[in-house]
């Protein structure tokens, strides 16, 4: 959820340097409704609906859902703040991949956020995570709303959505 504060972030960087929302509208963003269909399936994939799902079938559709959205991205480097999503999601592949089709969470940043790894989440808890700079090592204030852990390629991403957002914007025509 953490990527998800880029958006209404991006919308008032758009704003201070003198962009308009009606920019985002003439973003020609390719394989759109694949990335869509990708995310839905992780949405469902960690939600209550795929409880009876094994881990053994589980991890690999969290593993192609990631890499289709890796694919849509990389269709769509051209915009600008895109090749900052590309990078992100990269390593969040890599660590994903790395660590048997999860992302690790560490223990510090579940202990900051005051919870643990529930029911339905693409974390786990390993002592000694592969490819550890690249998880889960950060946590946003418990006080924040959807308030959960991140890892450095959330960071790229988010910072990607915040440029993309904002330089759309800017590019909105005058009326």
């Amino acid at each position: 959820m953490f990527i998800l504060l880029a958006i209404p972030i991006g919308i008032v960087v758009g704003w201070l340097v003198g962009g308009r929302l009606d920019g985002l509208a003439d973003v020609r963003f390719r394989l759109g409704p694949v990335a869509v269909v990708a995310l839905a399936v992780q949405v469902v994939l960690f939600s209550p609906v795929a409880d009876g799902i094994s881990p053994e079938i589980g991890r690999p559709i969290y593993v192609a859902s990631t890499a289709f959205v890796v694919a849509v991205v990389l269709a769509n480097v051209r915009l600008a703040g895109v090749p900052l999503v590309v990078s992100g999601a990269a390593l969040n592949l890599a660590a994903i991949v790395a660590n048997g089709g999860a992302m690790p969470a560490s223990a510090s940043a579940l202990a900051a956020l005051g919870a643990g790894i529930g029911p339905h989440t693409n974390s786990v808890a390993l002592e000694h995570p592969a490819l550890e700079p690249l998880t889960d090592v950060f946590a946003t204030p418990a006080w924040l709303p959807f308030a959960n852990v991140f890892s450095v390629g959330d960071v790229l991403i988010g910072a990607g959505v915040v440029v993309a957002i904002a330089a759309a914007m800017r590019r909105s025509r005058p009326g």
